[in-house]
């Protein structure tokens, strides 16, 4: 089991996730967008992954994840992003800044646990 951060704008999706999160025995925490997510990252150290939209309001998920790393008292977690956004060039920023996968919304649930899980089992310490 690990504790995973939903961030994503969209309250339909964030109770899709949590449902498929914790019916397979995962602790879901969520954030309405990337300030919401910055806040609830740094007051949960226990997070094992981020699950983090790009498109949101007052902070994109890029953004987020910037200003995360660049706060002396983030310890760094493994982060994926689940968005619409196709452009390439945002996936290479997302890239250097520490996103491990872009997976393109609408997702495929088993496909989604299947990511999940190879992250958690690729960065043991942060679960």
């Amino acid at each position: 089991m690990a504790k995973i951060l939903v961030v994503d704008d969209s309250e339909i999706l964030r109770k899709e996730l949590r449902a498929l999160l914790v019916k397979n025995n995962h602790e879901v925490i969520e954030a309405v967008d990337g300030i919401d997510g910055i806040d609830k990252s740094l007051n949960h150290p226990d997070i094992a992954l981020i699950i983090l939209d790009f498109n949101m309001p007052r902070v994109d998920g890029i953004t987020m994840l910037c200003k995360l790393n660049d706060d002396p008292n983030y310890e760094k977690k493994p982060v994926f992003m689940l968005t619409t956004e196709r452009n390439d060039e945002l996936k290479a920023i997302g890239k250097k800044v520490g996103v491990l996968a872009w997976i393109l919304k609408p997702f495929h649930p088993t496909k989604l646990l299947n990511i999940v899980e190879k992250i958690l089992q690729k960065y043991p310490k942060a679960g």
